[in-house]
């Protein structure tokens, strides 16, 4: 599948409060990792196609795009967010910071650099902390090893983002950004296919909560007997 050429994204900063689109008409993404794992040049790849190599750090920008999915157009909105640096206890404080973007979202990226190792440890506490947000094992999460084409450089193995990935049952890809645009979005578009899928789940589930139940037809047989009974009661 081929994404529309597009133009730049339009950004949005902070998060907007407002009331859930219907379901499958708006998608909320986030992408967390450590500081220069690629996550702004991910998304940016995603919605434009260019690779962008350098970055300012953000403050956390919200990439807003309509793209066309599977012969629909979705509303996506990707948030971005500032790295943590290292897997400390001040990386706790930087979690917590994150808790609005973590509930506000409904799929995730958990990005790390093939070439940082300390990004890697980064994920496992990332993930740990969605879940605490989202307990429903339901809700998409894929890890990601940017820069794949560093291999010179590489301090990740790919059997360990695949073994960490098995532990804790999320999806795993390596990928270049640089190298390989259609890579990246069919990672993103992975992620809105499963967003959209638990959006329609939970449409249904809802329709069906909201269905009281027909009561059951009166049993004409009993009814003539009780009938019967009563007349001739009377009649005594």
């Amino acid at each position: 599948m081929r994404l529309p050429s597009m133009s730049q994204p339009f950004l949005l900063a902070p998060i907007a409060e407002c009331p859930p689109g219907p379901p499958g008409a708006q998608v909320r993404l986030a992408v967390l990792g450590a500081r220069g794992v690629g996550k702004s040049a991910m998304i940016v790849r995603f919605l434009t196609k260019r690779f962008i190599g350098d970055y300012e750090p953000n403050t956390g920008n919200l990439y807003s795009r309509l793209v066309h999915l599977e012969g629909d157009h979705v509303a996506v909105q990707i948030q971005d967010t500032p790295g943590c640096i290292q897997v400390q206890e001040d990386c706790v404080q930087v979690l917590d910071s994150l808790s609005r973007c973590v509930k506000w979202a409904e799929g995730f990226l958990l990005v790390y650099s093939i070439t940082d190792y300390s990004s890697y440890q980064l994920v496992q506490p990332l993930y740990q902390h969605i879940r605490k947000v989202h307990p429903d094992a339901r809700t998409p999460i894929i890890i990601v090893g940017n820069k794949a084409d560093l291999l010179h450089a590489r301090q990740v193995q790919a059997k360990e983002g695949l073994q960490l990935a098995n532990e804790l049952g999320s999806l795993f890809l390596e990928i270049s950004t640089s190298d390989d645009s259609q890579g990246v979005c069919d990672v993103f578009q992975y992620l809105c296919k499963e967003v959209s899928k638990l959006q329609h789940a939970g449409s249904t589930d809802r329709r069906r909560s909201s269905i009281i139940p027909r009561p059951k037809s009166p049993n004409m047989q009993d009814l003539k007997r009780r009938f019967k009974q009563a007349l001739s009661s009377k009649v005594k």
